[in-house]
């Protein structure tokens, strides 16, 4: 079952009573995607939030040239959506894409109130995965402003080498911050 890899993911930080264990088997419903298939669309609410079992995704919108821009990539395991519009239930201006094929956890909204609400345990996982969102989005944000596309490539490579494997470049040099050009030039120079 799905929903055991979850388990074993939160009890590394968090233990479990068998309570909570039976609430995320109720919760999260097991979903399988194909490849380039858009899970939650721009211009409304996210209905899910995703735990990663297999696969990789990214957030993404289009830009005033009509381009599209990669803001978030995110493999297993991890929990993934448009997180500000998801927790305000407000509509997102970015898509939510499987780049391969996904095997998923979702929950809904109410569903995770009701989860949190019903245990302490969900309830302290989810107020730290929230705040690794935080950090991750302004780290990300102060490395885009102050590291050299060369640094930010090889950060990403370093801490995800699985991605270079399974996500096309234009996503990655779009993630970057960068045009296709440079990180191939980029890429060319480390070879």
């Amino acid at each position: 079952m799905m929903q055991q890899k979850l388990i074993d993911f939160i009890q590394s930080g968090h233990p479990l009573s068998r309570m909570d264990k039976d609430l995320i088997f109720q919760y999260f419903e097991p979903v399988l995607f194909p490849k380039n298939r858009i899970i939650e669309e721009a211009g409304k609410v996210p209905e899910y939030l995703y735990y990663i079992i297999s696969g990789y995704l990214r957030l993404f919108h289009y830009n005033e040239n009509g381009d599209e821009v990669t803001t978030h990539i995110n493999c297993p395991p991890g929990f993934f959506t448009s997180y500000f519009n998801f927790i305000n239930t407000a509509k997102s201006n970015e898509n939510v894409e499987c780049i391969t094929e996904c095997e998923l956890l979702r929950i809904t909204k109410t569903d995770l109130d009701s989860l949190t609400s019903k245990s302490e345990a969900m309830k302290d996982f989810s107020i730290e995965v929230f705040q690794k969102s935080i950090v991750y989005n302004e780290t990300r944000s102060t490395e885009l402003a102050t590291l050299s596309g060369e640094k930010r490539y090889r950060k990403l490579i370093e801490n995800y080498p699985g991605i270079l494997h399974n996500v096309p470049i234009t996503y990655i040099a779009s993630f970057l911050g960068m045009k296709p050009e440079s990180l191939s030039r980029i890429r060319r120079k480390l070879i």
